[in-house]
Formats: C-alpha cells, structure tokens, sequence
C-alpha cells in the first residue's frame, strides 16, 4: 500500500511539473522566493546558515488540515512524533519515545514566544492552546539546556497571534464533522497604530469521540498586546485561558479491540470499568506573561519576561479520583551585545537567568463511580528549577558561524505529605547542579549549500508526574537523565529556493532513561532504564513544484516529504529479574515517513492531501508485543469565495483516515493485562465555512 501511494504521489507531481509547455517551465524558474527564516538562538534569522536540525511551521500548514488539533502540521516535522489517544489527549516526543509519557509532553521544552509553557515542575498542557491562535512554530531538534533550562529532545518556540500584527482583519469558522464534531473559532486583530497592536482568540470545540467515554469539551480565549510605547523599548502581554474536559476510554486488549473497537476499557478483576468510574481529565487553566525589550544602545539589549500560571486539574482515574493545585511563577532575563569587527566578522553574545517556582497540591480519593470517596493520599510538592547561561556567536565573512554556550542548571523537589504522614514522610530531593555544555558550528559553502555539527549535553530531570505519580507514592530514587548528543547535517536549497532540503544524523547515548512501568491496579510508577542509545537520521524536502500562475491549471503544486529512521536500543537495563539489554525501546517506529502534496485549481480551490507511513513499534519493554504499521491518508479541500473586497469567504471538507485503516494511535506502555491498544477512528469526516474580513 505504502508503496502504490508513494508512486502515485511522485508520478502526479512530476507529470503535472514536466506536462507544462517549456516557455512556461522557464519562467516558472525565474520566479524567487524569500529564505525560510526562524525564531531560534534570541534571533530571527535564515534557517540555510542555523547550526541547528530545526524547522518552521506556519500557521497556513496547520489550517492544511483538520482544524481541531496540531498534530497532522507537528507529524510532518522529522524527529517528532505527536500522538492523540482520544480528542484532546496529546502526547509528544521530539527525538525520543513515548515512554515517559503517558499524556502530555516529557524531555521538551516548550515556549509561547518569551514564556516557558513548559511549568516548573516540567509537564507542558500543550492541548490547552487553540491551533487558530497560533501565528506560526519554530522547532530546534536536539539536546538545549544550554539556553533554555532542562531538556533532552529540543525546543518548540510558539509565536502566538497578536504580536508584529501588519494589518486588520478577523475571522469567524464553524466545523462540524463524524461523531459529534462542532467547532467555533473567533479571530481579531488589529493594528490600532504603529505603535500598538493586538489580537483576540476564542474558541469551542466539542467533540463525543469514536469510542465509548471518549467525548470533548474544550474552551478558550487567548489575548495577545504589543506596545512600541518608544523607539528603543518594547511591551509584550500575554494570556490565555482554557476550560478543558475529555474522557478517557482506557486501553484494550487485541482481541477486545477486534471484537469491539468503539468500547471503552471494561471491568477487569475488582476494577471497574472506564466508563462506570466516569474516566477523565477536567483542566482549567489561566497562562500569562509579560515580556519587555530594550535596545538600550545600537548594541546592547536587555529583554525581561515574567510569567505564571495557574492550575485546577481533576482526574477520575479506574483505582482513584485525583486532584491537583498547580501554581507557578517564574522569570527569564537575558543581555544581549552584538557587534561587528570590520566588515566581515560579527559576533554576538548572551548572558542571562531562567527559574521557575511551582507549588502543586495533589490529593487522592476513591473513586466511586465519578464521585470521590474516602482519602487515599494527600501531598504537598514544590519545586525550583534554575538556569543560568551564557553564549557567543562569531561568524566570518558571512559564511562560518561557530558558537558555544554553557548553562548551569539547578533542580530540587520539597514534599510535605499529608496523609497519611507515614507513607511519604517530608523531606527533599535535590538533583543538584549540572553544566550542560553546547559547542556547534555552521558553513556556508555557497550561496545554496551548508554543512554544521554540534556537540551539546542533555539533561532531563523527573517531572512532579513522575516523582509522586498515580501509585500515590513519593518515588525518591528517581534520577535525571542524563546524556552527550553528536550530530552532523546538511543544508541545500535550489538557486530560486524552490527546492530545500535538510539532512541529519545524530547519537545521543542516554543514562538513566526513565521507563513508565505499571502495577496490578493499573497505576503507574516510573523506574531509570540505564542506558538508552538512540541513534537516528532525519531528511526533508520541500519544494514548490509549481509556484503561483494565474492562468494555469494548476495554479500552484507544492510538496513535501519527511521521512525518520530510528535506531533506539536499550544499554544495560533490568527490572526485578527481567533482562531487556539490547532491546528495541518501548514506542519506538524504526521508520516513520509523511508526505504532503498540496495544489491550487481554477476557480479558487485548493486541495492538501497528506499521507503518513509510521511502521510498527514494541509497546511493552520485553519486545513481545508490537502496534502494528499504517498509513494514515487525509484530504482537505477549500473553496473561496470574495464577496467583497473586505469580505471572503471560504468552505472547505476533509476526510481522515481515507483508507480506513485500524490503527492505534497512542498506546499504553508496558500495560497491565495486556491493555495496550487505543483505537483511533475509522473513517470520518468533517466540513465547514471560514468567514474573513
């Protein structure tokens, strides 16, 4: 199937390329485009010359599709991989598996513009954010604790709506699809003046899910405020806050997934069933930051941000009914110097702090049928976390850049148990301070082709999740992992820029890699793996086949393909008795390969399609059971129409999972009972109207 697909994709593209007449062809080359810039290392600047794996996502790729989620834009950046096991229930990992995560986001730091997203006790809510408020995404792949504090995967930089607004305008979109699928979402922005802008997103979604308790109920309002109050000095304002609840099915075994997909987990043993004790995730949560930026002379800069966040999390779980207070606080400073010896050397430098202050309160009940029952565990958690860095930059004669930076990094957890005081005693766990060194280097052969390597050092400590996770207990014998990243890779963009690639490889040898395990009620505990050695590569190509010709057929025909390969092994690990040395790692496809092909027909009607192959993967550490490979097939097609010349409007249709495929999209690791598996649709569909003005 994959390889039919494949064929049939390259064969469209070349065709439809080569069928123009040559006159066409030739002036076709002479149109250039503009170089891909991105948001990394306190700079804007081109991706072609960067030292890093990175890539930017713009906010037209995550209309591309399905506007509900992230995770068909995310998919088509190589090196990650995000995962939805029921609508609204995100996993991610950059570089990595899946097995620390048994929702949300581990080993990644993630950012909205200046503000970490990523909280102080290292859990990011990444399905709190709106797809439509985003303005564009800019990942670094790869170890970064230099700079941005604690992580082993890489750094994604949101830029949310609202700020370096260039015009007004507003939109209003109505979705509605298979199994219950409504969605509204409401945009505005304006640039009141040059000197103050603003934007203002709100959307609903809700959603009754392909399985059984399995429903979404997602609101949000996000504001975002920029003031160029003078010449030299800038405002950034920004908050957002979301009102989240989905169900969670639960995994199932093989043959209950064959038997019956759609069900939720069913009882087992002295459990009862996912639906019975109304499985779920309530999450309301206020976001907020405040960035200001100073050109205090034409070299010197300082850039200030202050942020927080506020967290009222229930979860009714099969064995228990949680609840969480999550408070954090955090502020990130940096000076910046920038400056050029003669005409062909410049060079730059950073100084600055990071730190966070979370507080989380988490108390337990039995859960009795969605209600809570008497007290199980009560604890209190604090955590710190610091980084200090510095980094210099040089580049020569605009063709070599070689930079280095150095971050010193502090972690500790306070807990204070509540009930009952004899089962997780105070005390404090103190991860220490750890240098993480980065040294890389970036040449620019020629005007098309660079080449770079880097050498940085990634370290991840325990989350709070992991540290006092559902067992209810406080694990103190957690370690942070800890490892060196290698990597070499390859730039190449056509002369015009309607062809650039990427290539890289990488070795990063993990120690103490932390494995999510689970117990004979289905609670999790988390345990350090030894070592894990992950080795990869990583290519794409993007190019724009035909670029915009009015009096074409087609108008326009782009494409792109990314493809993963993974090499994760085990080193020395063992659980109990069990040897898994050498090993696959848990989660892990050796392969996964996405491709997109998006063109432009005659009377305004575009149409994406985008395929993704994803091969088969071990769920459990033992490699006795594996997911089996798909290829998911999704189509998108729009209509627009100008009512006015203020006023368009489009419609526009998709279908997901176009082959039908039964696949499990996020499963449970290392389950208990053999419950791995959770369905995604079969399938389905979904269309809408997008009012802009």
């Amino acid at each position: 199937m994959i390889k039919n697909i494949t064929v049939l994709i390259f064969t469209f593209s070349f065709l439809t390329l080569y069928g123009q007449k040559p006159d066409s062809i030739s002036k076709v080359q002479e149109v250039e485009f503009e170089a891909v810039e991105i948001i990394a290392y306190f700079n804007k600047q081109k991706i072609l010359g960067l030292t890093s794996s990175a890539q930017s996502i713009s906010a037209e790729q995550i209309e591309s599709q399905q506007t509900t989620t992230l995770l068909p834009a995310l998919n088509t950046v190589p090196g990650i991989r995000m995962e939805e096991r029921s609508p609204g229930s995100y996993r991610l990992a950059m570089r990595g598996s899946l097995i620390r995560s048994p929702f949300g986001i581990r080993n990644t730091k993630i950012y909205m513009d200046e503000f970490p997203l990523t909280d102080a006790g290292g859990n990011t809510y990444l399905n709190l954010i709106d797809p439509a408020s985003i303005a564009s995404i800019h990942v670094t792949k790869g170890p970064d604790g230099s700079l941005y504090g604690a992580n082993s995967g890489g750094v994604i930089r949101i830029q949310p709506k609202g700020f370096d607004v260039t015009e007004n305008k507003g939109s209003l979109l109505l979705n509605g699809g298979s199994f219950g699928l409504f969605q509204e979402q409401f945009s505005i922005q304006r640039k009141v003046n040059e000197k103050y802008a603003f934007s203002v997103d709100q959307s609903f979604t809700r959603s009754d899910g392909y399985r059984e308790n399995s429903g979404l109920n997602k609101k949000t309002i996000q504001t975002a405020h920029q003031w160029k109050y003078s010449k030299k000095n800038e405002l950034r304002i920004l908050a957002l806050y979301s009102d989240l609840h989905y169900q969670t099915p639960g995994g199932l075994t093989e043959s209950q997934m064959e038997k019956d997909p759609t069900m939720a987990r069913p009882a087992g043993g002295p459990n009862p069933s996912a639906s019975e004790q109304k499985a779920g995730i309530y999450n309301k949560t206020f976001f907020g930051g405040v960035a200001h930026e100073a050109n205090i002379t034409s070299k010197f800069s300082h850039t200030l941000s202050v942020f927080g966040s506020y967290t009222d999390f229930k979860n009714p779980f099969i064995t228990n009914y949680e609840f969480r207070k999550e408070k954090n606080l955090g502020l990130r400073a940096y000076l910046s110097y920038k400056d050029t010896i003669q005409k062909q050397v410049t060079w730059q430098m950073q100084l600055g702090f990071e730190g966070q202050k979370g507080w989380s309160s988490i108390e337990n009940y039995d859960n009795n049928q969605g209600t809570p029952g008497n007290p199980q565990a009560f604890d209190e958690l604090d955590n710190l976390q610091g980084s200090f860095f510095y980094r210099a930059m040089i580049k020569l004669y605009k063709r070599w850049t070689i930079e280095a930076s150095l971050g010193l990094n502090q972690a500790k957890i306070n807990y204070n148990s509540l009930y009952p005081v004899t089962t997780n005693p105070s005390g404090e766990i103190n991860f220490g301070n750890i240098f993480m060194p980065r040294v890389a280097t970036s040449y620019v052969i020629n005007k098309n082709f660079a080449v770079r390597a880097l050498v940085a050092k990634g370290y991840s400590p325990p989350t709070i999740a992991e540290v006092r996770s559902s067992d209810n207990t406080i694990n103190t014998n957690l370690n942070p992992e800890t490892g060196i990243n290698y990597e070499i890779g390859m730039r190449w963009e056509s002369s015009n820029r309607r062809i650039t690639t990427d290539l890289s490889a990488y070795n990063y040898d993990m120690n103490n890699g932390i494995v999510r395990q689970l117990n004979e009620d289905g609670a999790e505990y988390f345990v350090n793996a030894g070592e894990i050695n992950q080795k990869g590569i990583e290519s794409s190509v993007e190019a724009k086949l035909l670029p915009y010709k009015a009096k074409s057929f087609f108008k326009s025909l782009n494409f792109q393909t990314a493809f993963t390969f993974n090499h994760y092994r085990f080193g020395n690990y063992m659980v109990k008795d069990n040897d898994f040395s050498e090993n696959k790692v848990t989660a892990v496809p050796n392969h996964v390969w996405s491709n997109s092909l998006s063109f432009e027909l005659p009377y305004t009607f575009k149409l994406n399609i985008l395929h993704n192959y994803t091969s088969s993967m071990p769920l459990n550490d033992a490699n006795t059971v594996f997911a089996k490979a798909f290829n998911l097939v999704q189509i998108k097609g729009t209509w627009t129409w100008n009512i006015s010349p203020i006023i368009q409007l489009q419609l526009f249709a998709g279908v997901d999972n176009l082959l039908n495929e039964k696949y499990s999209l996020g499963n449970d690791i290392n389950a208990y009972g053999k419950r791995y598996f959770n369905p995604a649709a079969v399938r389905n569909y979904y269309g809408g109207v997008k009012i802009e003005f």
